[in-house]
């Protein structure tokens, strides 16, 4: 045995040593609140790792623009980010960073909550580097990769069981939102509605300690500050609530539109063959969206504070348009121009080989929305209309259409802005936006990819089940296989060498399936030997009614079960070449098994 797997070994032997003492020292209960706490500390030191790292890179660029009087060329810099990236990802790492918060939530749905160890930092340096460099993403996305990953390592590291697993990394990423955002209600509530954990009340109690923990830390290392500072004018009046239905609308058009145009534009480039095509078809794009509109260039956050700060002023600096300050009609006409773009710069993002997140786009877009929305109606003469409130509130609307998450955008809005004032106006616009967008859009942007390949973790136990089922897994192959050319004399004797009743019929040069012969239907010739020589497997075969493709859903495969009579499918691969049978008894017996797992506290 070499080093290295005895320094495995030794590990687990440790391992299995503590939880032989925990088990008997230390309550499962117990146990779970110190891991919570533990997860918590973890996830929001790399939060804050991000963040600073982030905001380092971004402020060294800002010196040397300074110095060197650089500032009209920084559409240069994401160009420079996103190639450290490639590089970072693709020559150092050698595994895949892209994917987010939809990696997560595949894993959740269909890999038993195990995330791989590397994630735990590569999304940091990767999305420090995109995002710093001025990529127009957010931190968000890399913030809850990262806390999903420690928690499941911490699970896979302890042997805990699934659903204690799932636990820490719920813990882990609640914590890492919750010192990203400073907002301990968000966390909690965005792994319960993003992650559609179901979890017990018992559950709750680690979810909280791991959120207060995460911004504990968050205050103790960045100040308790919230992220966008903001006083709210005035409180909901009677007269304000037709406005505010009118903004749900209008944010429910911009998520759609996002949602919509992000999954357009990274399809189109998920069509441009190689990595280095479509980071120069990528790069180029932004770099020219961001010279036109340099509102587009890194997290936004300058530009959504000045949204809620009722000024438009993000538009008209180093740009084209300088000339046209002071012009609100204009000034709406371009905001409206820029959240139509955002979507687009933040896919090239992503498309050209950056890492980041859409948490930040969407609140860059929602508080456009919700400023043009002010001033048109100000030019249209709608009195008493607040800017400020209404980018606010903006925010929460594209958030809840966005990522179909109505109580995380509210509870976001109202931590990082201390915008509580506006709570039910937040509540308004949000599921006004949630509810409208649902009717065009079943799916988030996080979900919509996951629910077309049937890969999305429901709160549906049922389906819970079968989707954490492998079909290989499943696959029986003792089942006796004969020929189109062979004899019935031949078929009889595969009979008896096998106690199935059901026979693949292959081609025997290439293994394509043919068809099958029951057991039932040759029952009257098999005992008559004046048979055997003149009746051959091609006049006996007939084509199923049902089969099965190895790249089918777990799910699609237990409909075709409830739809026919059937106790055994055959298994095809994609070139219908003749895998095995998978059996209605089989499946019904790990489903049980697995229920029983999965059940578990």
């Amino acid at each position: 045995m070499d080093s290295k797997k005895k320094r495995k070994y030794r590990l687990f032997r440790t391992l299995c040593r503590f939880n032989e003492w925990r088990i008997q020292h230390i309550s499962t209960s117990q146990y779970m609140i110190i891991l919570s706490i533990l997860a918590g500390l973890i996830a929001s030191v790399v939060a804050w790792v991000l963040r600073t790292l982030t905001h380092s890179i971004s402020d060294a660029l800002k010196d040397l623009n300074d110095f060197a009087q650089l500032d009209g060329l920084s559409f240069v810099y994401p160009i420079v980010g996103i190639l450290l990236t490639m590089v970072f990802v693709n020559y150092i790492l050698r595994h895949n960073v892209s994917g987010g918060i939809p990696r997560v939530l595949y894993s959740i749905s269909k890999e038993g909550a195990v995330i791989k160890s590397h994630n735990m930092y590569s999304s940091v340096i990767s999305s420090a580097l995109t995002v710093g460099f001025g990529g127009s993403a957010g931190l968000e996305g890399p913030t809850v990769v990262t806390g999903a990953a420690i928690g499941s390592n911490i699970g896979r590291l302890l042997h805990l069981n699934y659903k204690q697993k799932l636990l820490i990394l719920g813990c882990a990423t609640a914590a890492a939102l919750s010192a990203m955002f400073k907002a301990p209600i968000t966390g909690i509530v965005f792994v319960l509605e993003v992650f559609m954990l179901d979890l017990t009340m018992a559950s709750l109690a680690p979810l909280l300690v791991s959120s207060v923990t995460g911004v504990l830390v968050s205050y103790l290392l960045m100040g308790s500050n919230p992220l966008f500072f903001f006083r709210a004018s005035n409180t909901l009046e009677a007269g304000d609530v037709p406005v505010y239905l009118m903004l749900g609308v209008v944010c429910a058009v911009s998520s759609i539109y996002f949602t919509k145009s992000y999954i357009w534009a990274s399809n189109k480039f998920k069509k441009i063959k190689g990595i280095w095509g479509r980071f120069a078809i990528g790069c180029v794009c932004l770099a020219v969206l961001i010279y036109i509109f340099p509102s587009l260039y890194g997290e936004g956050v300058g530009t959504i504070k000045n949204c809620i700060n009722s000024e438009g002023d993000f538009l008209f600096t180093n740009g084209l348009f300088v000339g046209a300050r002071g012009n609100d009609l204009l000034s709406a006409l371009l905001i409206c121009v820029v959240l139509l773009v955002k979507p687009i710069a933040t896919a090239l993002t992503f498309a050209a080989g950056g890492v980041g997140g859409i948490f930040m786009p969407s609140l860059f877009v929602g508080a456009c929305t919700g400023l043009m929305t002010a001033l048109v109606l100000a030019q249209c003469g709608v009195q008493d209309i607040d800017a400020a409130n209404m980018a606010l509130v903006g925010m929460a609307g594209t958030i809840g259409g966005v990522l179909h998450a109505p109580l995380t955008a509210v509870f976001l809005i109202a931590e990082i802005t201390g915008g509580y004032k506006l709570f039910v106006p937040l509540l308004l616009v949000s599921v006004v936006s949630y509810v409208v967008t649902r009717r065009f859009i079943n799916n988030s942007i996080y979900t919509y990819q996951l629910a077309q390949r049937n890969e999305l973790m429901t709160h549906h136990v049922d389906k819970k089940v079968i989707n954490f089922m492998k079909l290989d897994n499943l696959i029986e192959r003792n089942f006796a296989i004969v020929y189109p050319g062979d004899s019935l004399r031949v078929l009889v004797k595969a009979v008896e060498g096998t106690s199935r009743n059901i026979f693949a019929v292959v081609d025997r040069d290439d293994n394509t399936f043919l068809g099958i012969i029951k057991l039932d239907n040759i029952r009257s010739i098999m005992f008559k030997p004046e048979y055997y020589d003149k009746v051959f497997v091609r006049d006996l075969v007939f084509r199923p009614d049902y089969t099965v493709r190895i790249d089918e859903s777990m799910e699609s495969v237990v409909t075709k079960f409830s739809h026919s009579d059937k106790y055994n499918i055959a298994v095809l691969d994609q070139n219908n070449k003749y895998l095995g049978f998978v059996s209605r008894a089989k499946i019904f017996s790990i489903y049980r098994r697995m229920s029983r797992q999965l059940s578990e506290e």
